[in-house]
């Protein structure tokens, strides 16, 4: 199968900022090689070659029309950095010695026996890909929902048990249970954005609803208990690839509204809840800027006089959106340089 090789895209953003009026790209530890191997991610690479890997998204943009598919790359390939020219390019292993190749364009690259790697670390979000997050739609009664277990049971959670729902779509068989657990709030505005969902168990529909009588499933995984309330939705068949890095409007003024699981504070490879979804315009590959807002301090000239001093905002980490709801956002913190909080700003980088 033919596929544009991304490791054009890293000597792009190279060339592209050489002779720039900032600093090179290339970071002062780069490696001279490197072979690609199964497990690595574009933004790895690219951060050991470049000083800011994340901006690799916009040389992608600069060269869409010749890169069609910049988020992935192979094992086995050498990337070679030479350093005179501030250029990498596609080198070849000969009896363990890396050898300079071709210089590296926009090119076709062929390599049937390997699967590509993804942009990000796709096993710290793989979970959240596909477990509901989010309950957007309140106390509706006419949801489906969980009215039942067998035997009258207050709980079942076992592989195979019996529970009873109403409400389901028909023709759909497999759903997720999930319970609503506590509410997202705008840390500004207080307002309602949604609740976490937390995914209880998998079912899957043995007698259809009809004829007035509510359907019949059949646990396939158990997290927890199911319980009656429960609510249910279809199971999420979201694509495990990631979508390539890129900013959001410069517009966007928005701020982190929850932490997963309710921790205090997130780090690098930690998930948030961004208080902005597809009503605001985000979508997954958004990569944004993590701000604290340092806010106002007094300063005490004297025992009889003081003044307010207007602190600046710090720059604490960037964040891949992987999933997006009608008013949320969920992220993966790609780097941090300090606790990430509730009521950071979120802003294009």
């Amino acid at each position: 199968m033919l596929r544009k090789s991304l490791l054009a895209l890293i000597v792009a953003m190279a060339t592209a900022y050489a002779g720039a009026a900032d600093n090179s790209p290339i970071a002062d530890s780069a490696p001279d090689s490197y072979t690609v191997k199964q497990g690595d991610t574009l933004w790895g690479i690219s951060g050991m070659f470049l000083k800011q890997p994340w901006r690799w998204p916009e040389v992608w943009k600069m060269n869409q029309d010749q890169i069609r598919n910049p988020h992935l790359i192979y094992p086995g390939q050498v990337v070679v950095l030479d350093r005179a020219n501030g250029t990498l390019s596609i080198g070849k292993s000969v009896d363990g010695q890396v050898t300079g190749g071709d210089r590296l364009s926009p090119q076709v690259y062929s390599k049937d026996a390997l699967s590509p790697i993804a942009s990000i670390p796709l096993e710290a979000i793989r979970a959240f890909l596909v477990e509901p997050l989010v309950d957007e739609y309140g106390d509706n009664p006419a949801l489906p929902t969980i009215v039942a277990n067998q035997e009258s049971r207050v709980i079942v959670g076992a592989r195979g048990d019996t529970t009873y729902a109403r409400n389901l779509t028909p023709g759909i068989d497999a759903w997720d249970i999930y319970r609503r657990a506590q509410p997202i709030k705008d840390p500004y505005s207080g307002a309602v954005l949604g609740h976490e969902a937390k995914l209880v168990a998998k079912a899957r529909v043995v007698q259809p609803e009809a004829n007035g009588k509510v359907a019949e499933l059949a646990l396939t995984e158990s997290v927890s208990e199911v319980i009656a309330g429960n609510r249910l939705e279809p199971s999420s068949k979201t694509s495990l690839m990631a979508a390539p890095p890129h900013p959001p409007a410069a517009s966007l003024q928005t701020s982190v509204a929850s932490i997963y699981d309710g921790v205090r504070d997130a780090g690098r490879g930690s998930v948030i809840a961004i208080a902005a979804g597809r009503d605001q315009g985000m979508e997954p590959g958004h990569l944004v800027a993590l701000t604290r807002v340092n806010g106002t301090v007094t300063y005490l000239e004297s025992l009889r006089s003081s003044q307010k001093v207007n602190l600046p905002d710090s720059r604490v980490g960037l964040a891949y959106v992987f999933r997006t709801f009608n008013r949320l956002s969920y992220a993966l913190v790609m780097d941090a340089t300090g606790p990430v909080k509730v009521g950071d700003k979120v802003s294009a980088p």
